[in-house]
């Protein structure tokens, strides 16, 4: 019995037993957990953002009738770790999942498993994205790894299942087939995980043209030279510039539509690619030509997205469970809608660093509210696992939001907050990197033999997070305060001092020795959090 397996034993056997001690006739609420991925804040009008890019009515009605959380952290920024810290409660390094190739031990405690002890009805449609089957569900329909927005194929409790239609429909589809379905005297856990606006960004085809060619308002961050900062910033590979592909800009037809929606499709795109190649845009234009083409289908994707939280919002209306039921709404993490320009996530910058949660809470929640307090998705199982009356486990590493729901923040709740991003050498070639997040400054350590930066964001002062600050001598008090609080987190959270071999996203090696790592620096190099750098094996630098 491997070490997760185990401590899952003891953890349900806990829970059972704080179980036995509840008062019975206890209503317990119903859980609908809407995920969905890179869908950012800058993408929900509730955020009040200030290019005002797309209206989520549906969305919205969640946060005026339940909380808006401001500033919802992550502890890793891509989408599979972000998915195993919804289900365990726990960070990258104690739950398995460091980057997207990593396999979800199964056997571990999570927070389904725990609420159907607990006699909960559990499921799961849409995606999954951690390579194991799922755990923990009485019921499971799940896109095969990233999934294809058309006519997508699904694995259903181990059987492949092939559907017609746009992913965002099917998959609400299917989570409303199953709450017709389930027992009615039971509660529920319902998680609804949506593919998207994850890339390449494909709409519904009824939401071609939904802005009517009207252009975007552009971030004024979408030519950033990277100055002020380091090659870390410079050297990633994931810039509308330099990146972007053909399919991401609709050049080339999706090979998963059928004949019907081809000639859709291609009504659509086909004169608008005429157009753009007949242009020969080079440069700036053709930056400003891709961002255009990328908010057009990124926010298609997220008005599909909007309109299954409608589905959804309806059906319990309707079938009078909303009344119980708490709703929760967020996503893996944020995304780059040309900030920097750039897409994608990964970072410790705010825009990838920070995801939408929204929860609609009947009689625990102050509805309308907005809360600026420090939140993470570690929080979001503990959370739930309080409404519903189930014993949190003490390894667990989030804190529930049940007293903030109310309006009330504890005078001990957080005040700084740990990331850390470990997927390279891979995509987007986004360099490993750890920190400390403080309402105000972000301190963080790129950390590999042959780029050992650090740096010192005062959001303050730089609120688009365009230079480093680290070296500035004015800056030296709070510096060493930052060293000190990371090395605290870093203690609490027992992040090991050198990323284990599991972590390295180009295969499982084991980690150079600390000598080959000095000797790949020239010599020891001082680290100012008294940790040594987690190290990195040769054959990934």
């Amino acid at each position: 019995m491997n070490s997760f397996a185990r401590l899952a034993m003891v953890s349900l056997g806990w829970v059972v037993a704080g179980m036995a001690a509840e008062p019975p006739g206890t209503a317990r609420p119903n859980i609908l957990v809407i995920f969905a991925d890179d869908h950012t804040t800058q993408a929900i009008s509730a955020y009040q953002p200030p290019l005002k890019l797309v209206r989520t009515p549906h969305i919205d009605r969640l946060a005026q009738e339940g909380v808006l959380f401001e500033r919802c952290l992550v502890p890793n920024s891509i989408c599979g770790p972000s998915r195993a810290v919804l289900l365990t409660g726990k960070y990258s390094h104690l739950n398995g999942v460091y980057h997207n190739s990593n396999r979800f031990d199964g056997s571990q405690m999570t927070f389904p498993k725990l609420l159907q002890a607990a006699g909960y009805q559990t499921a799961i449609v849409g995606k999954w994205h951690l390579v194991s089957d799922p755990t923990g569900f009485d019921y499971w329909e799940i896109l095969p790894g990233q999934g294809q927005y058309y006519n997508p194929p699904m694995i259903r409790q181990g059987q492949r299942v092939q559907h017609k239609g746009y992913v965002t429909d099917i998959i609400t589809d299917l989570a409303i087939q199953w709450l017709e379905r389930r027992d009615p005297s039971r509660p529920f856990l319902l998680m609804c995980q949506h593919k998207a606006p994850h890339r390449e960004w494909s709409p519904a085809l009824r939401h071609l043209g939904w802005n009517h060619d009207q252009p975007f308002p552009e971030p004024p961050t979408l030519f950033d030279d990277y100055r002020g900062r380091g090659r870390p910033e410079r050297e990633q590979d994931m810039t509308l510039a330099k990146t972007f592909n053909e399919l991401d800009a609709k050049l080339k037809t999706p090979p998963s539509l059928n004949e019907e929606q081809r000639r859709v499709w291609e009504a659509y795109y086909g004169p608008r690619n005429e157009q753009f190649r007949a242009a020969n845009l080079q440069g700036a234009d053709l930056v400003r030509w891709r961002y255009q083409r990328y908010l057009h289908d990124y926010l298609g994707c997220v008005l599909a997205v909007d309109e299954s939280v409608g589905r959804l919002l309806e059906f319990l209306d309707r079938t009078g469970l909303a009344s119980n039921t708490v709703v929760v709404y967020s996503s893996d993490q944020g995304f780059y809608l040309g900030e920097h320009g750039w897409f994608d996530k990964r970072w410790i910058y705010e825009e990838s660093l920070t995801t939408p949660l929204l929860m609609r809470v009947p009689g625990r929640a102050r509805a309308g509210r907005r809360c600026g307090a420090m939140v993470s998705l570690l929080d979001v199982p503990e959370t739930l696992l309080e409404l519903a009356g189930v014993p949190v486990p003490p390894d667990m590493q989030g804190r529930s939001l049940v007293s903030l729901l109310a309006g009330d923040v504890p005078a001990d709740w957080r005040t700084s907050f740990y990331y850390h991003y470990y997927e390279y050498p891979g995509p987007h070639s986004v360099r490993r990197h750890y920190g400390v997040v403080t309402e105000r400054y972000k301190l963080f350590h790129f950390y590999e033999p042959d780029v050992n930066e650090w740096r010192l964001i005062d959001r303050q002062e730089d609120p688009l997070e365009l230079k480093d600050v680290y070296n500035d001598p004015a800056y030296a008090e709070v510096r060493a305060r930052l060293h000190a609080e990371l090395r605290r987190l870093r203690k609490e959270l027992r992040v090991p001092e050198e990323d284990p071999p599991e972590s390295f996203s180009g295969g499982e090696r084991g980690p150079a020795t600390r000598a080959a790592q000095s000797m790949s620096l020239g010599g020891p190099t001082p680290d100012p959090t008294g940790l040594w750098r987690p190290n990195l094996p040769p054959w990934g630098r």
